[in-house]
């Protein structure tokens, strides 16, 4: 789907790579719904990217989801495009993972961006065409101690998101998922974590992980993904400059 006049909602525009996609967007001619829970950070950054509809929205409340959804509708005429980006990571060991926490990560991280899908499907039926972008992540393909939690959800949003699209292809409506790995963004300090002797993400002896990609890379990926509706977007510039 090409960008120009499209009516795209970004969830977790505020910071990170929500808020180098909405950049992104903006800049490609995208009319955009601006969605986090931070009302003031979104108006600031509404007067950065003019025309944009702002919408304070708590991810993890199915009625302010529906409530956001019907706004947007209202505000715009349509939606064309659904960036669920909006999300928080958890790290702990199996042993000590808080049932609560994880519950909470979970409806962040799953049941937040399904109701929005929800919400959004048969605005897409309607109008004969859509996409959807579910920003999971790299350790839903990996098994990395104290990221159980974490790996697992995001597994879960890849299952939703192949499904879906197999789901909605007769309605042309394209769903795609995203692997972004380490990014410079907020990310790592908003992510909740087990105990002060649990180290995140433990590696052996003399390895050094790849460098993190920047939020702006994740950004070009997403966009590329709404262009192409390819089903799986890899992001991980490292390994894309290696050819894997």
């Amino acid at each position: 789907m090409e960008i120009k006049d499209k009516i795209v909602i970004v969830t977790g525009a505020s910071s990170g790579i929500g808020l180098s996609v909405a950049k992104l967007l903006h800049k490609q001619g995208a009319k955009l719904a601006l969605v986090a829970r931070s009302k003031n950070k979104l108006e600031a950054l509404a007067k950065e990217l003019a025309g944009s509809f702002v919408v304070a929205c708590d991810m993890t409340k199915a009625d302010d989801i529906k409530n956001m959804v019907k706004a947007v509708k209202e505000h715009f005429g349509r939606i064309d495009i659904l960036v669920n980006n909006a999300g928080r990571g958890y790290d702990a060991s199996v042993e000590n993972t808080d049932v609560k926490a994880l519950r909470e990560i979970f409806e962040l991280d799953y049941v937040g961006p399904l109701i929005a899908m929800q919400e959004v499907i048969p605005v897409m039926r309607n109008q004969g065409s859509g996409v959807i972008i579910n920003i999971s992540s790299g350790t839903a393909l990996m098994a990395l101690p104290n990221m159980s939690a974490y790996s697992s959800i995001k597994r879960a949003l890849v299952g939703l998101s192949l499904t879906a699209a197999q789901e909605l292809k007769k309605d042309n409506i394209v769903v795609s998922v995203v692997y972004p790995y380490s990014t410079l963004t907020e990310f790592e300090q908003n992510t909740i974590k087990g105990t002060e002797t649990e180290a995140p993400h433990p590696s052996g002896a003399g390895f050094t992980p790849p460098p993190a990609d920047t939020a702006e890379y994740i950004a070009e990926k997403i966009v590329e993904g709404i262009k192409t509706g390819q089903p799986q977007i890899f992001a991980h510039e490292w390994m894309e400059k290696r050819g894997n």
